[in-house]
Parts: structure tokens; C-alpha cells; sequence
């Protein structure tokens, strides 16, 4: 999942401008079919209302919840058509930033580029899938890099990514390590278990809930640390719900209710793991099951943690990050507090 993530930034810049020639191109289209679509929502009330939804990679435990809530009937009740899509090439954002799906699976860091700056497109998240960052480097066991000084000298698999970089360099740093010693090799990892067992490199950056877990079930020893315990700033939202702030300004109601739908699927998750095991594998037939299962014992504790509402979104975390960014000049611009996010459309 985080060649997902991390992808996205390569295509940062070319998804924009791509973007930004859709909106150009489609914008006289929009404007003379503006009064149908006005005509359309306004006539909702007799048939559900359509949505869809791009996922960021491909069905996961992540997604759960949203899988019970659509197993379980929940969008219907809420009066919604959910689609469930996974998402093109060129990424989840560009289709909901353009218009072409209303939410999606994204990332606080890979969304920056869609945020900011001449190109910028109207997304916002709106809910936290999870209410932690999950994500840290993994490495053979006993080899040192159970902490962030020990990847000196060892060879780290690299998407050659700004704020990968950075990332890695502020916790190495941090640790009292010096990130000119760690090797950086370009990254050609598909498989972690298979990468680690046949050393072609040494620590990759994983979401320890799917790729972590997947490598005990494999039989591979390892050692784990998570940014977020060398430096809370890194305990930024990853992923998040995020939507056409367009689409939501104009059905409101929609929104709140697609999010409480899905509140209602992912508290069902947590309360009834198995269960909630059994509808992601009825909509995805081609996953292991012993890692779904396993992977869900981990991220039943992760959807909320410590909040007791679903997919809120602390803003000082949130800003806590991008002025992270801004301090550490990898954005193209300074980010205002509270950029690209919002609580409001949570019950």
C-alpha cells in the first residue's frame, strides 16, 4: 500500500496540470448543464442518490467498514447508490478533484499537490479511516534497524520522493544517526517477505497492518519502529476519506449521511470482527484469508483508538504535519492552518 502512497507523489505535478486541462475542457459543459444537474438533485427524493467511491489501492482492511456498510444495507437506508471503484493509474484524487467520483481513499501527504497552488483542486477529507499513522520501517530481526540510527549502513529501498526523504532523514536525525550513511537503492519491491528473505535490501516502509502482518504470516522475523514514536509530527492522518468539496457544498445532506452510513459500517467492524472478515472477502474473493483475518485483529484497533467519534480529525495534528512541511520548505508554497480538511459534515 505505501508504493500507492508513495507513487502518488511522482504523479503529483502531472495529475494537476492533467486535472487542471479537465476542468478547463469540461467547465463550459458544466455550466450549460448546470440547471439539469440542479434538477437532479432536487428530484432525490424518489431514488437514491449516486455516489461513487475510488479507492486508493486495491480491497484491503483499511476499506472494511466500507464494504459492511454496503453488505449490511447501510447507504441504502441513507438513501444512497454507492459505487465502489478502485482507481485508474493516474490516481483516486484527479477523478474526485475533476468531478468524475465524489469521495475517495486518499493520504494527508499524498494529497498536498491537489491542495495548493495554481492547479489546486476542489478536495478536502472529511474522516479518518484509521486515527494513527501505522506506517514505519521494517527490517530483518536482529539486524539493528530497530531503530532509526541502526539503518545507517544498510541498503533502504527509496521512490526517490521528497517528503520521503525527508521523513526518513528527520527520524534518523532525530534517533542521533546520520542519514548520509544510509543507502539509499531504488525501490523495486513487490513483495516484502520475498524482498527481506532474499536481502535485496534491508528496511522498507510499510503500513505494519497489511505488509507487517503479512511477513509474520510468512514466516520472516522482523523489527518494526513507527515514525509516530520517533517524532509525533509524523502521526499525521493516513489514510483519509476525502471529498469534491464542490459536490459536498451543493448536497450537504448526502454527504453527512454517506459518512454516518459508513460510521455505522466501521463501528459494526469493530464490534463484530469476523462478521465484518466474512463481507470483505464476499466482495473480494481473491484475498488471503488467514491475512485479512490477522490484519483485522490489528486495525480493529486503529479505526478509533482513543476518539469516540469515527473519523474525526484532530486539527492540530493535521496542521502539525503541513507545518512540518512548511518548515522544511517541500511544499511550493506556505499551507495555511486548517488547509484540506474539514469535521463539519461528521453527525
Amino acid at each position: 500500500m505505501k508504493k500507492r502512497i508513495l507513487a502518488a507523489f511522482m504523479a503529483a505535478s502531472m495529475l494537476a496540470l492533467t486535472a487542471a486541462g479537465c476542468g478547463s475542457a469540461g467547465s463550459s459543459n458544466n455550466s450549460s448543464s448546470s440547471s439539469s444537474a440542479a434538477e437532479t438533485t432536487a428530484n432525490t427524493d424518489k431514488k437514491n442518490s449516486k455516489i461513487t467511491f475510488v479507492l486508493d489501492w486495491t480491497p484491503n482492511t483499511n476499506h472494511t467498514g466500507l464494504y459492511v456498510a454496503q453488505e449490511k444495507g447501510y447507504f441504502d437506508e441513507a438513501g444512497l447508490d454507492v459505487e465502489i471503484v478502485q482507481p485508474p493509474e493516474d490516481g483516486a484524487e484527479a477523478l474526485v478533484g475533476t468531478g468524475k467520483a465524489q469521495f475517495c481513499v486518499t493520504f494527508q501527504d499524498s494529497m498536498l499537490p491537489m491542495i495548493i497552488g495554481e492547479n489546486k483542486m476542489p478536495l478536502k477529507a472529511v474522516a479518518a479511516l484509521v486515527q494513527h499513522n501505522t506506517s514505519g520501517i521494517i527490517s530483518r530481526k536482529g539486524e539493528g534497524a530497530d531503530k532509526p540510527k541502526g539503518l545507517e549502513g544498510k541498503k533502504y529501498a527509496t521512490w526517490d520522493l521528497p517528503i520521503e526523504k525527508a521523513t526518513l532523514k528527520q527520524v534518523v536525525e532525530d534517533d542521533g544517526g546520520d542519514f548520509s550513511k544510509v543507502e539509499l537503492i531504488p525501490s523495486t519491491v513487490t513483495d516484502e517477505s520475498s524482498a527481506l528473505k532474499t536481502k535485496s535490501v534491508d528496511a522498507i516502509w510499510v503500513f505494519y497492518g497489511w505488509a507487517g502482518v503479512a511477513t509474520k504470516l510468512n514466516g520472516v522475523e522482523t523489527d518494526y519502529f513507527a515514525f509516530r514514536d520517533i517524532n509525533p509530527v509524523f502521526d499525521y492522518y493516513t489514510p483519509v476519506i476525502a471529498g469534491n468539496t464542490d459536490w459536498m457544498t451543493a448536497n450537504p445532506e448526502q454527504t453527512k449521511a454517506f459518512l454516518n452510513a459508513l460510521k455505522k459500517g466501521y463501528e459494526y467492524t469493530i464490534a463484530n470482527p469476523e462478521e465484518a472478515c466474512e463481507m470483505l472477502m464476499k466482495a473480494a474473493p481473491e484475498l488471503d484469508e488467514k491475512l485479512v483475518k490477522e490484519s483485522q485483529k490489528y486495525m480493529n484497533e486503529q479505526y478509533k483508538a482513543e476518539v469516540s467519534q469515527w473519523g474525526y480529525i484532530d486539527p492540530a495534528r493535521w496542521n502539525a504535519f503541513y507545518n512540518w512541511i512548511n518548515e522544511n520548505k517541500l511544499a511550493d508554497e506556505q499551507i495555511p492552518e486548517n488547509t484540506g480538511f474539514t469535521n463539519d459534515y461528521l453527525s
